[in-house]
């Protein structure tokens, strides 16, 4: 505790001698005050009152004998940090001399101080000065990544204590504000953690507000601060009209309206997801824009490389665009030179043989076409590349699944292995009735009984019989059947697109390792004797085992859609917006559980952002690059029909899947049915770290139901996520209630955990186990032909080519390849899980300060266990001659694709 004191310079004993140092005059009553105000402002737990009482004993007296008689005026000093572009335009260096010459001239920064206290005459906040930023003009031109100003005030010894500053920006352009601390005061530097654009007062007016560290509860805001609080949320709500600037703050609502562009004709029309009459879907960030000439309920859309709305503080710093930036002038590239290809010779459109894969990684495609100098210089390619020869710019790199054993993709316990320690470990469940059955309507898609008989599964049971594996809990499923089957007609329409709606049985060996026993492949009913499902099971001959490779690659496909269109878009990145929304537009930035979220609501509305421009839109890379085509975007809206966020959590969401049953004799209160399920057996570990500092938190603001209850702040937030962001779905009754410190506790771990772990255990494997495209492709462009079919000599003839004319072409893999390539990246400013921008005066609250040192310390121990667990042989599904680690929940990473890391936010 003293430690975090010292750190944050609100030490009591470092205040008190510190005195001596300042002019004699500030030992006033307002200073005694402030210490009142600090150890008896807020509901304290009844721990924390004898160490108030027994301080408050130790400093009084002293400071009752200085205090002088009437009140006299001092000076006090703001340090201000601005950080700098590494990069500038020409205008933005022309922008920036003629603010330092016009600062000279007193077009410059100003800051004022606000006071906590109400001044008696004004009977507003009471406010210091105008001062300004000095040498604004001198430093102008450093070049480092941060630069510190000073400003002095000059304040009355019964000023009180500055809650808040407010920054008005008389320059052309904006600046990027990290923080003020201001010296001065007997209570100690008072910190300001800013991280914002201030933008120039000739676009927006009003002046910036931002508040100290110290955290309030809305019934405990000082008198001074009331007012401030309330005009502050205010403006970032908006009032909803009009068009959005790039350089606003307004945190608003919309619905999905802007996926298509019927302007370029019906082919790019998409239907709106969200809103009546449309298909529920959750709320995205209202940018406003005019809406489209021929669809007057679809926005219009802004094209990239122009940026899309998002609140201005929303936008990627500076190196984390960089690396965006990067990776995408690498997908650039690729997508134009296979498109190249494609054009020069129509043979080449799909891979040849695995050689063809290979060289990807290798020579590289500029490499492999042989183009000359004289050639590139035709081409309309960025001028980096004329310069470029054998970069690894033009090549991939060999993704982490071929890193330790290049075929092991090919083998079964590998195929299963992904199910539980792949990119997507979350569909996995426990078989519970065999045959399975679907929940789809019969009068629409035919009957629900499955193909699957016992006679196909029986000789891979170890001599169990199916009930036994059953009631063992032997046998699980990756069920893709009812999210594909209402699609399968409108997607095998499709050109170059073929799929069935899959289901895959496992059966667990002895070992704790999966194989799969039978794969249910199902097209829609075309008639009553239709022949609609086949089984495919483990092959006995040459034959059957290439039918078995390719019926993989279509669980594979279908897998690949599931993940990203639900898993992960619609359950990390579509499901969190609302919450982030009404998180800056209900909850201040001094209330305890905003400074709480903030890292984990860090990019995810720009990143959803420029998703909604390039990656899920009409015609977009998803669409481009997946089985379901244009009817992506429905599939993920069919299944927020299914979201619960009650069961988003890791115990509830094993629990609901079979993959655990409850047991309070284990540490996380539940029993893994696979205990070497390296997604769960790790996910566990940082949800309870997770759960116990979230536990520490509220437990310090909320001792009782009574304050979670009269939080008028908390339950705006809480219920307009559900009523406005979520309000397709508000009247469900399985919304968690907000009445209790439990339930807060439960509602945020789940928040903070999808934000994080979940999020990166979705994300940071696409490249390493999806770029090897045979691995994991990601759609397929042939079904698996049947003896009657005219197909199946050419299958029988060549099955290496009718494998590899079934996977996506060249065209399509080296695009999706360079996108997952981006999606996996961990940019250079990447903030992990237990840790914080200014980890130490984030808040004022030294308790807490202290509670989260204990959590990254926790976080810390938990990457040491994870690493353990790699090394322990027992382990199989994470350790052996050819498997790869399970790190993808391992806490920290460097930059680039490392298939690890677990950011605090979802930021790619």
């Amino acid at each position: 505790m003293a430690l975090a004191k010292e750190i944050m310079g609100i030490s009591l004993l470092k205040k008190s001698s510190s005195m001596a140092l300042l002019n004699p005059n500030n030992y006033h009553k307002e200073n005694h005050l402030w210490f009142n105000q600090q150890f008896q402002g807020r509901r304290n737990l009844s721990r924390r009152k004898a160490y108030r009482q027994s301080t408050m004993a130790a400093i009084s007296e002293n400071l009752i004998k200085v205090v002088p008689e009437k009140a006299v005026r001092f000076k006090v000093r703001a340090v201000v940090t601005v950080r700098n572009k590494n990069k500038e335009d020409l205008k933005e260096t022309i922008v920036k001399h003629l603010d330092a010459f016009t600062d000279k001239i007193g077009r410059n920064v100003a800051l004022e101080l606000i006071s906590t206290d109400i001044d008696p005459d004004t009977k507003g906040p009471k406010k210091s000065n105008q001062a300004v930023l000095k040498d604004w003009s001198k430093k102008s031109n450093l070049k480092t990544e941060r630069v510190n100003y000073t400003a002095e005030f000059t304040v009355d010894s019964n000023f009180g204590n500055p809650g808040a500053i407010t920054v008005t920006n008389k320059h052309q352009q904006e600046f990027f504000l990290e923080s003020i601390t201001i010296e001065g005061f007997a209570c100690g530097p008072v910190h300001f953690p800013c991280n914002s654009w201030v933008q120039p007062k000739k676009d927006h007016p009003g002046k910036r507000i931002f508040f100290s560290n110290q955290p309030y509860l809305p019934d405990e805001t000082p008198a001074g601060l009331k007012s401030l609080r309330e005009r502050e949320l205010r403006e970032l709500r908006g009032d909803g009209k009009g068009i959005r600037k790039l350089s606003d703050r307004i945190y608003d609502y919309d619905i999905y309206n802007d996926l298509g562009n019927p302007d370029r004709g019906i082919d790019f029309a998409r239907p709106k997801l969200g809103g009546e009459g449309n298909v529920a879907y959750p709320r995205r960030c209202r940018s406003g824009r005019v809406p489209t000439d021929t669809d007057i309920s679809a926005e219009s859309r802004v094209e990239k490389p122009n940026p899309t709305y998002v609140p201005r503080d929303e936008q990627f710093e500076e190196s984390k665009m960089n690396t965006f930036s990067t990776s995408r002038l690498k997908a650039t590239l690729h997508n134009l030179i296979p498109s190249l290809m494609a054009s020069i010779s129509s043979n080449n459109h799909d891979f040849k043989g695995f050689s063809d894969i290979d060289s990807l990684y290798s020579k590289g495609l500029l490499l492999k076409l042989g183009l000359q100098d004289e050639v590139l210089k035709k081409l309309p390619l960025p001028k980096v590349v004329s310069t470029i020869k054998e970069g690894d710019l033009l090549k991939y790199d060999t993704p982490k699944i071929l890193s330790k054993d290049k075929f092991a993709w090919l083998r079964d316990d590998e195929f299963a292995r992904q199910a539980i320690a792949g990119v997507n470990p979350v569909s996995i469940e426990k078989l519970q009735v065999f045959p399975p059955v679907s929940k789809l309507d019969p009068e629409i898609y035919g009957p629900q009984e499955s193909a699957l008989k016992e006679e196909h599964i029986l000789g891979h049971l170890n001599g169990m019989t199916v009930q036994e594996a059953l009631d063992a809990n032997k046998l699980f499923i990756l069920d893709h059947h009812d999210v594909y089957l209402p699609f399968l007609d409108r997607i095998n329409a499709l050109d170059g697109r073929k799929a069935y709606a899959t289901r895959t049985i496992y059966f667990l060996s002895d070992v704790g390792t999966l194989k799969p026993i039978a794969i249910e492949l199902s097209l829609p009913q075309t008639g009553p004797s239709s022949r609609s499902k086949r089984v495919v099971t483990p092959p006995v001959c040459a034959t059957g085992n290439w039918m078995w490779l390719i019926a993989k690659a279509h669980v594979c496909a279908n897998d690949a859609g599931v993940h990203q269109l639900v898993n992960h878009w619609l359950r990390t990145h579509a499901s969190l917006e609302p919450f982030i929304l009404a998180a800056h537009r209900q909850l201040s930035a001094m209330h305890p559980i905003y400074k709480l979220l903030d890292p984990h609501m860090r990019y995810t509305l720009e990143i959803n952002g420029l998703a909604r421009q390039s990656l899920i839109n009409a015609d977009g890379v998803i669409e481009a690059c997946f089985t379901p085509g244009r009817y992506c975007m429905e599939i993920s809206a069919a299944a927020y029909k299914n979201w619960r966020f009650d069961l988003e959590g890791l115990p509830a969401d094993l629990i609901r899947r079979g993959m655990a049953v409850p047991d309070s004799t284990q540490p996380y209160g539940l029993k893994l049915l696979i205990e070497d399920y390296p997604y769960a057996a790790d996910g566990l570990m940082i949800w309870g770290a997770i759960e116990g500092w979230v536990r520490d938190y509220v437990d310090h603001y909320y001792p009782s139901s009574a304050q979670v209850c009269s939080d008028r702040e908390l339950q705006a937030w809480y219920a307009e996520t559900i009523n406005v962001g979520h309000v397709d779905l508000r009247n469900e009754d399985w919304w968690p209630t907000l009445a209790t410190p439990e339930d807060l506790i439960s509602i945020l771990t789940t928040l903070i955990w999808l934000a994080s772990a979940q999020h990166a255990a979705l994300n940071f494997g696409q490249y390493p186990y999806s770029g090897y495209v045979p691995n994991r492709p990601p759609l397929m462009r042939r079904l698996i032909p049947d003896e009657n079919d005219p197909e199946y000599a050419v299958f029988l003839a060549d099955p290496q080519k009718y494998f590899f004319s079934a996977l996506p072409s060249l065209l399509q893999a080296t695009k999706f390849m360079a996108v997952v390539d981006t999606l996996s990246t961990h940019s250079p400013d990447e903030e992990y899980i237990g840790e914080r921008q200014q980890p130490s005066t984030w808040t004022g609250d030294a308790e807490i300060v202290e509670a989260f040192y204990k959590f990254s310390a926790e976080i810390r121990r938990i990457e040491k266990e994870i690493d353990e667990r790699n090394a322990d042989t027992n382990l199989k599904n994470r350790c052996g001659a050819g498997v790869l680690p399970y790190e993808l929940l391992a806490p920290s990473s460097g930059p680039g694709v490392t298939c690890r890391g677990v950011p605090n936010s979802v930021s790619i």
